[in-house]
């Protein structure tokens, strides 16, 4: 038996491909859970032009716009391409490359997910408020995200 299977995860005698099956269908899950949102804000982006007042936007705004639209955009095909590349792949004996590769993807994903919800929020308050108060808001909640989803799990890590 394996020492660092059964005492860093507490898993007695379990087989790489046992793990390799576990790791991907946690991230499948994981995927299904980021999908939702990023889908969900892709979609509130896509109508935006259409609206009325959309015409009067500034040029940072519409730059703003653009540049969210294009994060969502990216997000959703990170976050959906670990799924696509499993039925590709299916029943080719490459679960770790799927695993690992998917991982990393997710990643970028979530990452360029972060990117778009501050984006929209920049844009739904530069549109409200003030130049200071969105500076404000987009950096607090750029740093809500990079704390939450990355800081943290890294520091734990770096205590390891």
């Amino acid at each position: 038996m394996d020492a660092s299977n059964s005492e860093d995860t507490g898993r007695n005698e379990e087989t790489e491909k046992e793990r390799l099956d576990r790791n991907l269908e946690q991230l499948l899950g994981e995927l299904r859970v980021a999908l939702p949102g990023v889908q969900v804000l892709f979609a509130f982006l896509l109508v935006v032009p259409f609206n009325q007042r959309f015409a009067d936007i500034t040029s940072f705004q519409r730059t703003v716009y653009f540049v969210t639209l294009l994060c969502a955009t990216a997000a959703c095909a990170c976050l959906i391409a670990p799924t696509a590349h499993h039925r590709i792949e299916f029943r080719e004996q490459d679960k770790e490359r799927i695993v690992f590769g998917g991982n990393r993807l997710a990643i970028i994903g979530l990452t360029l997910l972060a990117t778009a919800m501050t984006g929209a929020i920049t844009l739904v308050t530069d549109f409200l408020y003030s130049s200071t108060t969105t500076t404000v808001a987009a950096a607090l909640v750029a740093l809500l995200f990079a704390t939450l989803w990355y800081v943290i799990p890294l520091r734990r890590l770096a205590q390891r």
